[in-house]
């Protein structure tokens, strides 16, 4: 190893190249260092001289013979400090994330009213800590690949070097592992999703006689004409629509982030060399991409279209063109329909649409009238409580009601049973439905009338800290609790509420698609795919679901 100090890091970079090429004539392979003028050699600075090595080509012929060399420079930077601060980061955090995966899991055992400790709930608490902990693993990457991004094509002065190919490889295994968490808390979420429990109760009632009659003991007799079912099939058809709406459109979202990589130059960012250019000339010499800066540059860009999408949609459109989830609400009550969800066995949300006008099956100008009289604030309010309007409620079941609810449905269950389980009450599946329809439709609604002194309810605010945690301080024991939610959270159970989940997970599918092929156009194909099969699979399984869960006939939901 020889060295020479004192003369400049350029001219160390041509002595080396032109060494290389003149040294032909040399045994052995020889290693240079040369160090520019004012550095020093020490460990813990970073290297800002070049370390050639090169080893000698025999000629035999020195007219005809030509020899192609290459010329590279590589630096390299202790990595050990990083590494050090991202595990402490990931063990901290992790920390908190099991702290908050236990809360999550207290949650739900006092929404299920189970006191047990189970198997059942140590996997809850799992699949609790595989969403909190992919979190986290998300925020340490997305902050790893901005410093880096940030940081080294900021600089003007050499103090951070882009760690090598090799030094990558956690950071990979990192994204990777944030990865397999979120989908594992997606598909949960999903599978959340296409099992609750919902029912839409009705409250019309006859107020005309049909036009024909019924002889009985010789007397003309007339029979009340029925309710009609077209407004629950309605409302149903509008709760089957809204259950894969999102706060964001999937297709610009895609588009928008290809524009800014692939037209606007945004990839350009992920070279290893120092310059934050977005354009570079064909004939210019091109580095090979980091994978940490393309982590960085994709992650962010995608995140910030998105909560862009999101604060566009919630701020401007809501408010201005369509808010659909409002609008169910409005439907509800000018259908006369209420709806009971409940996403635990104890908990749920009532969205309360009972007409303020007692009748919904009305021609046009009576409806037109009624309208108007709401808006002139000539009738009562929409409110489930007298001159209120919230209609909207998180609900804690006592243990007694929910029974009841499941001895209702049990006959159903039965029949979607084994065939073993099935008694001559089932034989007409048909009949059965309609008499379990209207018994729970009238076992509801008596509730909802405080008909049932040993199943009644109480009407409250949650509490602030209740609301910030996600958790129900109060047990049910003798009322169930109406929690007064202006917030619509009954979203909750859509994707609609679940943006954020769906927004971490995309963006992390189209990285790690991305890291594996190196092309986003790839990436933004597969994303897309990915979206539309996940939509269609809540679609069908979220039909079947209200089929089963509230009656309806699936013919006439569309």
């Amino acid at each position: 190893m020889h060295s020479f100090s004192g003369i400049s890091n350029d001219a160390c970079i041509l002595f080396n190249a032109i060494f290389q090429i003149k040294g032909a004539s040399a045994v052995n392979s020889r290693h240079f260092l040369l160090v520019p003028a004012g550095s020093t050699n020490r460990k813990d600075s970073v290297p800002l001289w070049p370390a050639v090595t090169y080893t000698d080509v025999p000629i035999t012929d020195v007219k005809s013979q030509t020899v192609s060399t290459t010329f590279a420079v590589e630096y390299e930077m202790d990595q050990s400090e990083a590494r050090i601060k991202t595990d402490t980061a990931l063990g901290v955090m992790g920390g908190v994330a099991v702290l908050y995966s236990l809360l999550k899991t207290v949650s739900w055992k006092r929404r299920i009213a189970s006191p047990l400790i189970d198997v059942e709930t140590m996997m809850k608490f799992l699949l609790f800590y595989a969403g909190d902990l992919a979190n986290v693993f998300f925020a340490v990457t997305v902050g790893t690949g901005l410093y880096w991004l940030i940081f080294y094509k900021a600089q003007q002065f050499v103090s951070v070097l882009l760690p090598l190919p090799a030094q990558e490889e956690q950071f990979v295994t990192y994204i990777g592992c944030a990865f397999a968490l979120k989908a594992i808390q997606f598909l949960h979420k999903l599978i959340l999703q296409v099992s609750v429990d919902v029912f839409l109760i009705d409250w019309e009632r006859p107020r005309t006689k049909a036009s024909r009659t019924v002889q009985a003991a010789g007397e003309p007799k007339r029979d009340p004409s029925p309710v009609s079912i077209w407004r629950t099939y309605f409302v149903a058809n509008e709760w089957n629509e809204i259950q894969t709406i999102r706060k964001i459109s999937p297709t610009f979202q895609i588009m928008a982030v290809l524009f800014f990589l692939e037209v606007v130059g945004f990839s350009n960012l992920a070279l290893r060399d120092p310059w934050p250019t977005l354009q570079r000339s064909p004939q210019a010499y091109t580095p090979s991409y980091s994978l940490i800066l393309r982590y960085g540059v994709a992650a962010s860009l995608w995140l910030c279209v998105g909560l862009l999408q999101v604060i566009f949609f919630t701020v401007f459109h809501e408010h201005f063109v369509e808010d659909k989830i409002r609008q169910f609400v409005d439907l509800c009550s000018i259908s006369n329909i209420s709806v009971l969800l409940l996403s635990h066995r104890c908990f749920g949300y009532y969205i309360h649409g009972r007409s303020v006008h007692g009748h919904a099956d009305t021609n046009m100008e009576e409806m037109n009238n009624n309208l108007k009289r709401e808006a002139e604030s000539l009738c009562g309010q929409r409110g489930l409580l007298p001159n209120t309007d919230i209609q909207t409620f998180q609900v804690s079941l006592t243990n007694r009601l929910r029974s009841q609810y499941d001895r209702i449905r049990e006959p159903l269950s039965r029949r979607n049973g084994p065939s073993r389980l099935m008694d001559a009450s089932t034989a007409n599946p048909f009949e059965q439905n309609v008499r379990a329809y209207h018994t729970m439709n009238h076992f509801l609604g008596s509730i909802i009338d405080h008909a049932h002194p040993d199943m009644d309810y109480i009407v409250k605010d949650k509490l602030v800290f209740e609301r910030v945690i996600g958790m129900e301080f109060l047990e049910p024991s003798e009322k169930s609790i109406f929690y007064n939610d202006e917030a619509h959270s009954f979203s909750d159970v859509l994707f609609y509420g679940n943006e954020a989940t769906l927004l971490i997970f995309d963006t992390l599918f189209f990285c790690v698609v991305d890291l594996g092929s190196q092309s986003f156009v790839l990436a933004a194909v597969l994303t897309y795919v990915q979206q539309m099969i996940f939509r269609l699979i809540r679609n069908i399984l979220g039909r079947k679901n209200l089929v089963n869960k509230t009656l309806v006939d699936e013919r006439f939901l569309i």
